[in-house]
């Protein structure tokens, strides 16, 4: 995009800016009084603008059209020049946004110096304001387990709404993908999407980064709020946010405005906050360090992300859309999974949830040999671990299972065994006693001995070792 307006009440001015440009190879508008250039402008905003300050017979003198165009188009680099230039012209026009400040009578070299590195700035804005658009375009989230569909139907619930979202749940467990896919759901889906890594920004420069920067030196750089305007700031680990910094976001919730660090003027601001956080804030607030009034701003729709061993059913759909990806995105085999490989996959723990599970297909893809489907001695933990295949195929104990005489060796093997397939299945008693080859009843009898019982956390059925009595009934029941 080479449009630039020239916007001057001398035809000369003009015309003769308009030549030199075009001989440079831009395409030029011209306007010789305010209306002209707000009206051209609002029908095509150009790349950029040059514009003098003094402008006959006019509504707006040029500061006024800074004003309005950074205030709507604040993506538009503005060259101002002007006849009667001083110090405190320069100034102004700076702190209201403006990209340079040149005198006339302009020397033509200067001018075209400005003008490539005012270009090259709109260039930049323009691919800035893309990629944050392209990066929330259709999002993808993928399972069929109880817990999943939970999530889900909880998201589509508030996709419609400007209601402030707070995402909880563990590391890695695919908080921003919620927050992504509310947003793309939304109203706002063609709008920005905005991180802040609360945890990963020094708090001395958090309200710089959040609110932007007014200088004479550096003119105005716009915050991560004021890029988010129209659109969804999405607050990731808000817990880490500093303490001064959580009173002015919350005034900021409070009145929809704020003011740059160094500034004066208050810049109104239209977003929807979605913020996560993997702590507990009511302990945070009761250590003194989150404020109540805001958690109680940000917690209007709580959301809670189910871990990944929450929804084991999830693993082999998951692990095979990252082989898809991986494939697409690096070249990587497209290799499947044999039934072995995946009841390994559903029966490790997953500290560290979706994540992990995407970082070990990677692993794995590029580790490989890239021929038949991914066996289960390729995945991590399948040679050793806590109990594992020694080198001559003998079974590893761990030294805690090693140690116990045999009755007690077993039935701890035989719970583990049990709870580790039950919750593969999501709890489903049926399908878990055809897998491990026993009747249903058989296998009820089976739990109920080993005081195993399952219930329904997070949405999805589990399995867990039952305390006191009530285990037995519980058992039963299940």
């Amino acid at each position: 995009m080479t449009d630039i307006l020239i916007v001057d009440d001398e035809r000369d001015i003009r015309e003769l800016i308009s030549d030199i440009l075009e001989d440079e190879g831009y395409t030029t508008r011209k306007a010789g009084t305010s209306d002209e250039a707000m009206a051209a402008v609002t029908s095509q905003p150009p790349a950029l603008m040059i514009l003098d300050i003094w402008l006959k017979d006019s509504a707006m003198d040029g500061i006024d059209i800074l004003k309005a165009v950074k205030r709507d188009y604040p993506e538009v680099p503005v060259v101002i020049i002007s006849g009667h230039g001083n110090i405190e012209i320069a100034v102004a026009a700076i702190k209201q946004g403006a990209y340079d400040f040149i005198e006339k009578p302009f020397n033509i070299d200067q001018l075209m110096v400005v003008i490539a590195r005012a270009m090259e700035t709109s260039r930049l804005r323009r691919e800035n304001v893309e990629l944050k658009r392209k990066g929330t375009g259709p999002v993808d989230m993928i399972g069929a387990s109880a817990a999943f569909k939970s999530l889900k139907s909880n998201l589509e619930k508030v996709m419609r709404s400007n209601g402030r979202v707070l995402l909880t749940g563990p590391a890695g467990s695919g908080k921003e993908l919620a927050a992504r896919t509310i947003h793309a759901g939304s109203d706002r889906s063609g709008a920005p999407f905005v991180i802040v890594n609360s945890a990963a920004v020094e708090p001395d420069h958090m309200e710089e980064v959040l609110f932007g920067r007014e200088s004479p030196e550096r003119g105005i750089e716009e915050g991560l709020l004021e890029q988010a305007n129209g659109g969804v700031i999405y607050f990731d680990e808000v817990a880490d946010m500093p303490p001064g910094t959580q009173s002015k976001i919350l005034r900021v919730l409070v009145e929809q405005s704020f003011t740059r660090v160094g500034g004066s003027d208050k810049i109104q601001v239209d977003v929807r906050v979605i913020s996560s956080t993997t702590r507990n804030l009511q302990a945070e607030i009761e250590a003194k360090r989150f404020r109540e009034e805001l958690y109680h701003r940000l917690n209007v729709v709580p959301i809670h992300v189910p871990p990944l061993a929450d929804r084991r059913e999830d693993i082999p759909v998951l692990a095979e859309h990252f082989i898809k990806v991986f494939n697409a995105t690096q070249g990587l085999p497209l290799r499947d999974l044999t039934d072995e490989s995946v009841a390994v996959l559903q029966s490790m723990p997953w500290p560290g949830n979706v994540r992990q599970l995407k970082n070990v297909v990677e692993r794995v893809l590029i580790l490989g040999d890239g021929t038949g489907p991914i066996d289960a001695g390729e995945l991590p933990g399948s040679e050793g671990g806590d109990m594992g295949v020694a080198p001559g195929g003998g079974i590893i104990l761990p030294t805690a299972l090693a140690t116990l005489p045999l009755r007690e060796a077993r039935e701890a093997f035989e719970r583990e065994y049990l709870m580790t397939q039950i919750n593969r299945f999501g709890g489903n008693i049926s399908r878990t006693a055809n897998f491990v080859g026993m009747e249903r009843s058989a296998l009820h009898r089976k739990l109920k001995s080993l005081g195993i019982v399952t219930g329904t956390k997070s949405g999805a059925r589990v399995a867990y070792v039952a305390e006191g009595e009530d285990g037995e009934d519980q058992a039963e029941a299940s």
